[in-house]
């Protein structure tokens, strides 16, 4: 099972970051939270790990809707995006499947057109990425 959608962009790492907190802010997502994994793994563990970072993104007029929906949805919330270097040089962003990750609750329509919207917002901000990149 599929459980993200993703797009590899060339570009440099902290570049790539930025714009991808750029295009999410441009979908309306505010970034909640801002994990730097290589830090932490270095910090924590003496570990060394690839750029990585989770973004914990959050567009709060569809959080509210999808938790009218379904109180406890928040249990999912905030919705992940994370920016890692790949394997090939270039950058990875890949973003939760909104409607992958909400099959699990039964919220009824209402939670299901809030899945699509995310998803289809997350699907614009990857190709925003994708072109901004190729130029």
């Amino acid at each position: 099972m599929h459980y993200t959608i993703q797009e590899t962009v060339a570009g440099e790492f902290d570049d790539v970051v930025e714009a991808t907190v750029a295009a999410l802010e441009a979908e309306e997502f505010g970034v909640l939270t801002d994990i730097d994994v290589r830090a932490t793994m270095a910090e924590k563990l003496d570990a060394d790990f690839r750029n990585y970072r989770i973004l914990g993104a959050c567009n709060p007029p569809l959080a509210h809707q999808a938790m009218q929906a379904e109180v406890p949805l928040g249990t999912l919330l905030p919705c992940n995006v994370v920016v890692y270097a790949g394997d090939d040089g270039r950058t990875v962003v890949a973003a939760v499947d909104p409607e992958t990750l909400l099959s699990v609750v039964d919220g009824g329509e209402d939670l299901d057109e809030v899945a699509a919207d995310v998803r289809e917002r997350f699907g614009r901000i990857l190709a925003d990425l994708t072109a901004a990149t190729a130029a």
